[in-house]
């Protein structure tokens, strides 16, 4: 060592500093959970309400989200949203249970100046992002319902604004779109039929008038019009204004055939009910306290009907089809968790981590191919190694995105 060499600190100097940093560690501490809360402030209310949002709601609690289209993490009436280019493809993102509708926009951890897939879309394929945020905790049907009123309003107040109309749902939000669908095909249904029974009223009196005058009438065979949900009319469709516009729906990791993780808790629930002991007891009265929408989850339940039957809680509980719509093409994306090393069931039931492939494909929606309606297809693609989250930032999900949006 040279004169010219700084000298190392004494013993003493480093010990004094090794304290410093450790008096200040709990500072520092403090100030990045201060800096990572305000990062995270919008998505706490959603956890919340993905958790405990029916009882929320139940009591008007002012906590409780209400659906809205989102801006500048504010919500905006359908008026507000001023939608003046004309004939723009409209692609509106909806989240997943204790989502928010930041995910499309960007992330915590992403890297500065990243942009997740809305303001990609907007800029690349020169598409119109609208997101939308709702309670999670509530069932899928009353989301559902509410999604279509929603979007009846939209294509109303700007019928020459919105073009072509595309969906894309993460998780329960792609529950929350085919409840939707449902609702909206069922309401045209039952207008078509209350045209034909007018029809049908005029006929008669038409007739009767005949009658009258000429002391006969012919015998016309009639048969009413049904309301099944498994036939759902094209031509039907266009007395559903947004359902004329929509062209595609994306699926991502979406449990179109229910939850393996919410039927293991149900399970567990009944079980620990069933043993009837005091702790068990409280245990499953505690686990029964998750959300409407958690518990909806079980086998999809996508219908009024099927949650308010008295066999709801059954393990082989009451379950309407939603069939695909008529002249839609649906994309179904889901994630491969595990390795392609581990056994192929235990890949296909743990799917993304979260919703198993099979249910993810939807065998008993999509499953049969002849049995689609007019018009409709279905397209799936597996991502190999990613888990249910992360389909949200996936580099090939985007591309896809981009090329069949």
């Amino acid at each position: 060592m040279t004169d010219s060499d700084p000298k190392p600190p004494s013993r003493f100097r480093r010990a004094l500093g090794a304290v410093g940093r450790a008096a200040l560690l709990p500072v520092r501490g403090a100030g990045y959970l201060v800096r990572s809360g305000k990062a995270h402030r919008h998505f706490f209310l959603p956890v919340l309400n993905g958790a405990l949002g029916d009882q929320l709601a139940a009591r008007y609690d002012a906590r409780a989200i209400k659906m809205s289209f989102r801006q500048a993490e504010r919500d905006v009436a359908v008026p507000d949203l001023r939608l003046t280019q004309p004939h723009q493809k409209t692609v509106i993102f909806l989240h997943g249970l204790m989502g928010d509708e930041l995910i499309w926009q960007a992330g915590f951890q992403d890297a500065p100046d990243t942009r997740r897939y809305g303001p990609r879309l907007a800029a690349e394929a020169h598409i119109r992002p609208l997101y939308l945020r709702f309670n999670s905790g509530l069932h899928l049907s009353e989301n559902g319902r509410e999604l279509n009123r929603l979007l009846t309003e939209l294509v109303e107040t700007y019928p020459d604004a919105i073009g072509e109309l595309v969906l894309v749902g993460h998780s329960m939000g792609g529950l929350i779109i085919r409840s939707a669908g449902y609702y909206a095909a069922q309401a045209s249904l039952n207008e078509e039929f209350g045209e034909n029974q007018k029809s049908d009223e005029s006929e008669k009196l038409s007739q009767h008038e005949a009658l009258s005058e000429n002391g006969e009438l012919s015998q016309r065979e009639s048969s009413p019009s049904g309301n099944s949900s498994f036939l759902i009319p094209h031509s039907s469709l266009k007395k559903a204004p947004w359902l004329a516009h929509l062209r595609s729906i994306f699926l991502l990791g979406t449990p179109n055939d229910g939850s393996w993780l919410e039927q293991n808790s149900h399970l567990t629930a009944q079980l620990l009910q069933r043993i009837d002991l005091f702790p068990t007891r409280f245990l499953s009265k505690a686990l029964n306290k998750r959300s409407n929408g958690i518990k909806d989850l079980r086998f999809s339940i996508l219908v009024d009907e099927d949650w308010q039957d008295a066999h709801a809680d059954d393990l082989t509980p009451p379950r309407t089809p939603v069939p695909p719509l008529p002249g839609v093409q649906y994309h179904i994306l889901m994630g491969a968790w595990l390795r392609s090393t581990r056994p192929s069931a235990l890949r296909e039931y743990f799917g993304d981590g979260l919703v198993g492939q099979d249910s993810a494909r939807g065998h008993a929606t999509f499953g049969d191919e002849a049995a689609l309606l007019a018009g409709a297809s279905v397209r799936t693609t597996v991502f190999s190694q990613q888990h249910h989250g992360g389909l949200l930032t996936h580099p090939g999900v985007f591309q896809y995105l981009k090329q069949w949006v």
